[in-house]
């Protein structure tokens, strides 16, 4: 395996192996802030999906505008964040993962067991999807990360310039199939829906229990793969450990991939803001066109976090406070669904019932918010957040097992 490089030591467990985790000290500002920043996208993105009383809108993933100010809404998440959050959350995913095999590797392990302790991560991110996804009945992307682990794992073992053919022909291979995927859709009605006021728990979880081993179809729905591919990239690239010394490329990326999003994004938007009717084969063209740009926005917005990172100062509060909510976006990310599912579900409070496009974002700002104060509290007792304790526990409890029944062996 060539061309690879050692960012951080390793941190060690009490049993003195690698687990893959960084001391506080350790960790970089850009990703956590990234992070942080990251969770109020992915709320502003799912709360409107949580709406009900609205016809559905076939592909579309908000309802049509009641009023101006719905509009506006609508055009700028169209614009900005619909499509854009996730792929800068897989970028962060596949920045982690890289740096996660280099801790191992620095710290002795073999490329064997640092491939086992990934995918065992990946498992549990899809049992924690399956948590989150079929039990609280939140919109999830964990499952679909962790098994876009498991599909990318062996690339990560291998020499850039393979991983950068790789991105070259998967690139190639989205912009191809897109735009049939899309217009396929558009023609048999969309797969977008929002609940009924009818609905109960019983049946949405017998839906996602049914919908859920379709997850990895869904990486050539929405191309999840590329990104966490792109992250990689970056991380053997060290673009964000070394943001100082790559500040030119950073800011490359950042302006030419937000100006590709955002032209990639502009005709959904008016399509979305101005409730235009179009041809299946028009509209299927222009979610494929803002996914596939959406990829970029998501590049771009990593990249502007690594250089955010460069200049902010984490003695402000806010930041902070932002970062503490990134350390711990494992656990307020759940958080954060199990309360857009509280408020708004109807087979909760049903408040999604009585809201429009731009009460959903008020909902979501004020859950992202107070996830911010308990991330900031957490961060001041110096606890980490319960579910990443948890994810770790479970983490090491099956690789103490394992190691045990190599001895017994």
């Amino acid at each position: 395996m060539k061309d690879r490089k050692n960012w951080n030591q390793p941190t060690t467990d009490r049993n003195g192996s690698s687990n893959g985790t960084v001391l506080p000290n350790q960790r970089l500002v850009a990703p956590d802030l990234a992070r942080g920043f990251m969770l109020l996208l992915i709320v502003l993105t799912h709360a409107p999906l949580l709406l009900f009383g609205f016809p559905d809108v076939g592909i579309m993933s908000r309802p049509e505008a009641v009023t101006n100010l719905d509009r506006v809404i609508n055009f700028i998440a169209h614009l900005f964040v619909d499509n854009r959050a996730r792929p800068m959350f897989a970028v962060l995913f596949g920045f982690g993962l890289a740096m996660i095999l280099e801790r191992q590797l620095a710290s002795g392990n073999t490329e064997k067991k640092a491939k086992q302790l990934l995918y065992r991560r990946a498992w549990l991110l899809v049992l924690f999807g399956f948590v989150n996804s079929v039990i609280i009945g939140g919109q999830d992307i964990l499952a679909i990360y962790g098994v876009g682990g498991l599909m990318i794992g062996g690339l990560l073992f291998r020499s850039n310039r393979v991983l950068e053919k790789t991105i070259f022909w998967m690139t190639l291979f989205f912009l191809v199939i897109m735009p049939f995927v899309w217009i396929g859709f558009a023609y048999s009605g969309g797969i977008s829906h929002f609940p009924s006021a009818t609905d109960r728990y019983v049946d949405i979880l017998l839906d996602r229990l049914s919908s859920f081993p379709f997850i990895p179809i869904s990486h050539f729905i929405i191309p999840v793969l590329l990104p966490i591919v792109v992250g990689v990239w970056m991380a053997r690239k060290n673009l964000l450990t070394k943001a100082q010394l790559y500040r030119n490329q950073l800011r490359r990326i950042a302006v030419v991939g937000i100006a590709i999003a955002v032209v990639g994004g502009l005709p959904l938007a008016i399509v979305g803001a101005l409730s235009l009717e179009l041809s299946p084969t028009v509209t299927g063209l222009v979610q494929a066109v803002h996914i596939m740009t959406g990829i970029a926005g998501g590049c771009a917005y990593a990249a502007l976090f690594g250089l955010l990172g460069i200049k902010l100062k984490c003695s402000t509060l806010a930041i902070r406070a932002l970062v503490a909510l990134g350390k711990r976006s494992l656990t307020f990310y759940v958080f954060n669904e199990a309360m857009l599912v509280v408020l708004l579900s109807p087979v909760a409070l049903g408040l999604g019932g009585r809201l429009n496009s731009t009460g959903a974002a008020v909902v979501a700002i004020l859950v992202w918010l107070i996830a911010v104060g308990f991330a900031f509290l957490l961060e001041k007792m110096n606890m980490r957040g319960p579910l990443e304790v948890l994810f770790r526990w479970l983490l090491n409890r099956k690789a103490t097992t394992g190691r045990l029944a190599e001895k017994q062996a």
